[in-house]
Order: C-alpha cells, then sequence, then structure tokens
C-alpha cells in the first residue's frame, strides 16, 4: 500500500529554511578536506568554527571560508544565526591536472593534483 504523504507534512517541509555554499574547483584534495569536514559534521555553526580555527590542516582556511559564505547567506534570508548548524556537509572529488615526473631510463610516473567540490548545507534548530 503507497504512503500517502498528509498535507501538514508537505507545508511543514516548505517551511524549513536552509542557507547552501558551494565552492568548486578549489586546488586541494578531497582527502584532505574529507578529514576536517568529518570533524564538524552536525555541530552547531559557533562550535565549528571554534573546531577549525584550532585545527592546523591546510584544508582549514577553505572550509572555514565556505562555512562563513554560508553563515552570509543564512542572515541573508533572515535566518536566526544564533541557531545555524550543520545540516550537510560534503567534499566531492573534482578533475584532476595530469602531469608527468621524469624518471630514470627515460621513464615518467604521473602525478594527478586534484581537485574538489565543497557543499556546506546549514539549517536551523
Amino acid at each position: 500500500m503507497p504512503k500517502v504523504i498528509e498535507k501538514e507534512q508537505i507545508k511543514k517541509n516548505e517551511e524549513t529554511k536552509i542557507a547552501v555554499c558551494r565552492q568548486r574547483y578549489l586546488r586541494i584534495a578531497p582527502r584532505k578536506i574529507r578529514f576536517l569536514i568529518d570533524a564538524i559534521r552536525g555541530e552547531n555553526l559557533p562550535q565549528a568554527m571554534a573546531i577549525i580555527r584550532n585545527t592546523n590542516k591546510a584544508a582549514s582556511p577553505v572550509v572555514l571560508k565556505a562555512l562563513k559564505s554560508a553563515q552570509a547567506n543564512a542572515i541573508e534570508k533572515e535566518m536566526d544565526k544564533d541557531i545555524l548548524y550543520i545540516k550537510e556537509i560534503k567534499c566531492d572529488e573534482g578533475p584532476a591536472m595530469k602531469r608527468q615526473l621524469p624518471r630514470s631510463r627515460g621513464q615518467s610516473v604521473p602525478i594527478l593534483k586534484k581537485f574538489s567540490h565543497l557543499t556546506v548545507v546549514l539549517g536551523e534548530r
């Protein structure tokens, strides 16, 4: 038997506000960003920013910039900045620049310089 969606549920889903920030073609490997975003997923926004500021990783400035941009988008949508939390954060792999490193006996090995796509979604609790 198919599940029937009530009108109240539809209205409730439409009322939830979200703020999104997408940063694409970041010149840092997704593996480095994922290590950091796994630590802040689901946290309140001020607490997540404090964690990132005190983490000495190469991805810290990139993720912090995305969070600040998402926070600005939330304020623009008239969301309450005191109750914002990270509803969803993900890092996808972008294209890779291919380079060659010369080795002995005329050989070469490939080097992949990877790009990332970072998506941050903020919601209200």
